[in-house]
């Protein structure tokens, strides 16, 4: 399986997703432990992949998603965004919203 497909599959088999640099009991930077805080308080369920165990998904999923940085997070299917959004989203209110929705529609 080439990585794209590899990063297709992880997105079809997981409503949200986080790549992220550690895990989300010892992110391994800043910017992954705060989106890891900002998705804990969703009081849902997660999947995450720790890129660092992986170069060629941590380069692959650079080019799939446009997006040159991690964290990522990805809500059925789709790339949410960064820290920096993810962030603002909490502080909103909408993260909770799309977190909750996509974590029913799964249970459905």
């Amino acid at each position: 399986m080439d990585i794209n497909e590899t990063i297709k599959s992880q997105l079809a088999d997981n409503p949200v997703i986080l790549y992220m640099k550690g895990s989300p009991q010892a992110p391994q930077c800043g910017f992954s432990a705060k989106t890891v805080q900002a998705l804990m308080a969703c009081g849902e369920r997660f999947a995450f992949v720790n890129i660092l165990d992986n170069q060629e998904l941590r380069e692959g999923l650079k080019v799939y998603s446009s997006w040159p940085t991690y964290p990522q997070l990805y809500v059925s299917g789709e790339l949410v965004g960064g820290c920096d959004i993810i962030l603002e989203m909490s502080e909103s209110g909408e993260l909770a919203e799309v977190v909750k929705a996509a974590a029913n529609k799964t249970e459905a």
